[in-house]
């Protein structure tokens, strides 16, 4: 791999100057997935041929005279998002087989500037969880220590970046599913704002909340990717009409004179020593490089967990009702149709996913909707008044993203809301809808191991390109990114 570029725009100048075919690079790529494969397990299908068929086109295309942001790019997908010609399982067994019979718009965008699709990346189960541990299909390891889990639930794509398995990926972030594996796995990942990128063709799991987001291995590729995928479309209602910006052309600049603010509510008492130390190191950086960073508050932070777990999960008992063994999917085949569903649902569904249902439909049930869905929505307007109210102030914020290192696998905490908290730092700014990009903030040792960690900044709606400025400017003066774990993963 030490002789192929590792990111997307350096992958642009070899392909542009002809000093590499598409082919030639997906060939490399596909290599170099066999090769991780047995250690990462970042895949859950990988469409070698489908990839070679789409590289020599993109060459013929070239040669045409055509150019595009990602022509002729190997990237890979997160199997929560419907692929023409692959499987979408959404690593669950009540999907296990399943050949969608239409493709997302973020994938048709992507197929028709030629890109070309190394395969459909691991997950936890209908995104719902934290470590890629919760897949049906075998959970992924962390390349940076493969005893460790990559993050979730877009851990796969997280992973596959990071082994150097493909150059760029995208994922869904709910409650923070791109941002957590990319501050796990020393990679970027970005959540748009709510409604700038289609929903359309991604398998749905809390409606409200879902947001596609690309991981990428620097900021610049990421701001391209988002660039590619961005965009209104008739198919999805929530999606914004504003143009698209030019994110990869919005790098530069710096974050002079920006005010950032460091919400007080972020620096826990229980997060791990490095992490706070990481965060406030990318606070000394911000201001060595003439950012005004102040402490601001967000009073109702608090809420962001019991919010989320009641909003999110009645949306996922409404949208999971669909899988019933009887139009597509897994079917338990029992002679009786309320036996049949009973069985489907039960053997077909995994423990976080059935655990989650039961959530959602008691939360939505006769004499609890209002207790407990209906005060959630309006402690969710209250969360979103909180980032209305900062952002009168600050230009972003800059925060932790998870209070904790990545564990090992099989060691994930027993307790249910144990295992939610991780998400604590990423959940209210989901539920506001505002972007967030989570970036390289350095390593922190534990058990002798050398673990990534992340920070993130979160930015007004519709405000990516000045969170993209600001994550460029703390790449470059740090260079935390350029670390890999590539050469001595195998």
């Amino acid at each position: 791999m030490n002789n192929l570029p590792r990111t997307l725009h350096e992958a642009r100048v070899w392909l542009r100057s002809g000093r590499i075919t598409s082919v030639e690079l997906t060939e490399a790529y596909l290599d170099r997935i066999q090769q991780a494969e047995p250690q990462v397990h970042a895949y859950l299908h990988v469409a070698a041929d489908v990839a070679l068929a789409q590289a020599r086109l993109a060459d013929e295309r070239r040669a045409a005279g055509e150019d595009t942001l990602v022509l002729g790019v190997p990237l890979a997908i997160k199997d929560i998002i419907n692929v023409l010609g692959m499987p979408a399982t959404a690593a669950s067994r009540i999907l296990e087989g399943f050949m969608p019979p239409y493709e997302a718009t973020v994938v048709r965008k992507l197929r028709e500037a030629g890109a070309v699709f190394l395969g459909k990346t691991n997950t936890d189960e209908f995104a719902m969880g934290w470590s890629t541990e919760n897949s049906a299909y075998g959970a992924t390891h962390n390349p940076w220590a493969l005893d460790r889990v990559p993050g979730g639930s877009s851990g796969g794509s997280a992973a596959a970046v990071a082994a150097g398995e493909a150059i760029a990926a995208l994922g869904t972030d709910t409650g923070g599913s791109v941002r957590q594996p990319a501050s796990w796995t020393n990679t970027v990942g970005m959540r748009p704002t709510y409604g700038r990128v289609s929903r359309y063709g991604v398998i749905a799991f809390a409606s409200s909340l879902d947001q596609v987001g690309p991981i990428t291995r620097d900021v610049r590729d990421n701001a391209i990717l988002l660039e590619a995928i961005a965009g209104h479309d008739p198919h999805d209602s929530t999606t914004f009409p504003d143009p698209v910006p030019p994110y990869s052309q919005m790098l530069e600049g710096g974050v002079k004179g920006l005010r950032l603010g460091l919400p007080r509510e972020y620096l826990t008492e229980d997060m791990h020593p490095g992490v706070r130390e990481a965060t406030q190191e990318a606070v000394r950086v911000l201001r060595d490089l003439g950012a005004v960073v102040e402490e601001v508050s967000l009073p109702y932070t608090d809420y962001g967990m019991p919010v989320y777990y009641l909003i999110a999960t009645a949306e996922a008992s409404a949208n999971l009702a669909r899988y019933d063994g009887v139009r597509y999917g897994f079917s338990a085949g029992a002679p009786e149709l309320q036996e049949n569903y009973k069985l489907t649902r039960g053997r077909g569904f995994g423990p976080e996913v059935k655990r989650r249902i039961l959530l959602g439909a008691y939360a939505l049930s006769a004499g609890y909707y209002d207790a407990y869905y209906l005060k959630a929505q309006k402690v969710r307007t209250l969360i979103r008044a909180d980032f209305d109210a900062v952002f009168q102030r600050v230009d972003a914020l800059i925060a932790p993203v998870a209070p904790i290192p990545p564990f090992r696998i099989g060691e994930a905490p027993i307790d249910p809301v144990a295992l939610y908290l991780l998400d604590v730092l990423t959940l209210p700014s989901a539920l506001a809808g505002v972007p967030g990009i989570s970036v390289p903030a350095g390593f922190v040792e534990e058990d002798g191991e050398q673990l990534p960690v992340g920070v993130q900044f979160i930015g007004r709606p519709l405000d990516e390109a000045t969170l993209y400025r600001i994550a460029y400017a703390f790449e470059r003066a740090t260079g935390f990114g350029e670390r890999t774990p590539i050469d001595a993963l195998l």
